[in-house]
């Protein structure tokens, strides 16, 4: 391996008590190699840095590093699939048998899902906690288009809301599950999937003023 010395004058800066004093100049030899970057000494055999790369030590080739790094061809890779809590509500499927048995969901938990939903509320009603929603709409032809669209979206859930076309132009629509009288986590799933149907069509136009 070439190696080529260099000598040029490297100065030092030195603390002083005395102000603007000139600093000494020494000489530095700089050792070249030309594979493994730039090694600095000093005239003597003290060594001030390393800079590029080196060889390994012979206990790091004995803990056989260079197997356990990810770009190595051996290196086992899994592909782990999201479990259901990793997945957003709209994309969880409802659970068709809900056993009559099973309580309602407490409150706290309710209250807790309620932040992964947009536009919805808890009521209580009868004794039980549901979820409520309301769209003011731009005419009744939006309200009953905005029902027919809900509808398209939750047929294949096989858990149904009650909607209701209050006035003219409002629809509101409420979710619980009647078996158990209160909450159930396919209320949530429902709400999450209505929430993702279009409505900027539906609502009222914004004035805009010159």
């Amino acid at each position: 391996m070439a190696t080529t010395h260099l000598s040029f004058p490297l100065r030092l800066p030195q603390v002083s008590a005395t102000p603007y004093q000139r600093q000494p100049t020494e000489f530095f030899s700089v050792s070249t190699r030309t594979r493994f970057g730039l090694r600095f000494r000093a005239m003597g055999s003290d060594l001030l840095g390393d800079f590029g790369a080196r060889d390994p030590f012979p206990a790091e080739l004995e803990s056989r590093f260079g197997e356990k790094v990810l770009g190595n061809v051996d290196t086992e890779h899994k592909i782990l699939i999201p479990n259901l809590t990793a997945l957003s509500l709209a994309q969880q499927q409802c659970d068709p048998h809900v056993s009559p048995l099973q309580p309602p969901m407490p409150e706290d938990e309710a209250t807790s899902l309620l932040r992964k939903v947009v536009g919805w509320r808890l009521i209580n009603e009868e004794g039980g906690l549901k979820l409520q929603c309301l769209w003011k709409l731009r005419d009744y032809q939006c309200g009953i288009e905005l029902i027919n669209r809900i509808y398209k979206v939750v047929e294949t859930t096989g858990h149904y809301p009650n909607l209701h076309l209050e006035q003219p132009n409002q629809v509101r629509a409420e979710l619980w599950t009647s078996s158990i009288g209160g909450l159930s986590m396919n209320d949530f799933i429902v709400a999450a999937k209505i929430d993702e149907i279009k409505t900027s069509d539906l609502v009222p136009r914004k004035r805009i003023w010159a």
